[in-house]
């Protein structure tokens, strides 16, 4: 029987300095751990400074050997976890990133995913921001293994895209986890609907990791992080503030799912494909 896989979402506040943010990071990951027995612990996207375009530039470190960086990589070795560091401003060569870290049970750096789409969005009276006018787009997909799972990364906004989700099932994962920080707008119509539509389109698990709603910033995040099981079930989802979702993913209904529903061999790909051109 394929074994169970102890994950933790962190949807963190916000706090006024990355050197707060980083210290409740690094309180709540170590009760993922030590309290509630989770292997793998996934932080929100954009955590450790307000998420803005102007604020990108300020906050931005190198990856994986800035502070922050330092700091999750230390407490995954101490506890023997698997980090999936959300996503923080990456600087590299003079271009910026939005990037997603993770690091091993030894504290080792498994490498990183930058932002392949960004978020240019732009509903008058509702939402309007533009990463690209500061965030460069990175064009590498990330995997890696827990254990028997492995494991794809992207960010928020990736996720609207399909294709972009079938290459990591291509690439044969049981999970596929998106910090997110979604808007107060398009939050309640598609994010918990994408999660569902992501897993059950591809069999596998997804997890949505969100930042807590603050209101008191230019941009307020939707929260409600959201896990979702190859069925396109919701299995776990947070509210607007602070709170850590714990879920059991059961690898033995992905197996059970996939021999019922085989989808993935059933594609005709005589008349249509998916290709990866990196």
């Amino acid at each position: 029987m394929a074994p169970a896989l102890k994950v933790a979402l962190l949807q963190l506040g916000g706090f006024p300095t990355k050197q707060e943010a980083i210290t409740n990071a690094i309180n709540q990951i170590r009760i993922a751990a030590k309290n509630k027995g989770a292997k793998l612990v996934i932080l929100p996207e954009c955590w450790n400074s307000t998420y803005c375009t102007k604020e990108f530039p300020r906050s931005a470190e190198q990856i994986p050997n800035g502070e922050t960086s330092k700091a999750l990589s230390k407490v995954a070795g101490e506890l023997g976890i698997t980090l999936i560091g959300g996503t923080y401003p990456e600087i590299d060569a003079g271009k910026l990133y939005n990037t997603c870290p993770v690091w091993g049970p030894k504290g080792e750096f498994l490498g990183k995913y930058r932002k392949m789409h960004l978020f240019d969005m732009d509903i008058p009276g509702r939402c309007t921001f533009k990463e690209s006018s500061v965030l460069t787009p990175g064009n590498e997909f990330l995997t890696f293994n827990v254990g028997d799972t492995k494991v794809g990364v992207g960010i928020c906004y990736d996720q609207r895209f399909p294709e972009f989700a079938a290459v990591y099932r291509k690439r044969n994962c049981d999970l596929l986890v998106f910090p997110s920080a979604f808007d107060t707008f398009t939050g309640p119509m598609h994010f918990e609907l994408i999660a569902q539509a992501r897993a059950l389109d591809n069999g596998m698990f997804v997890a949505l990791c969100a930042p807590a709603r603050d209101t008191s910033k230019d941009y307020v995040a939707y929260g409600y992080s959201t896990v979702s099981d190859p069925w396109g079930r919701v299995l776990s989802r947070a509210k607007e503030g602070p709170e850590m979702l714990v879920v059991d993913l059961d690898m033995g209904l992905r197996d059970s799912i996939r021999r019922q529903i085989p989808t993935q061999e059933q594609k005709r790909t005589d008349v249509y494909e998916v290709v990866c051109k990196i």
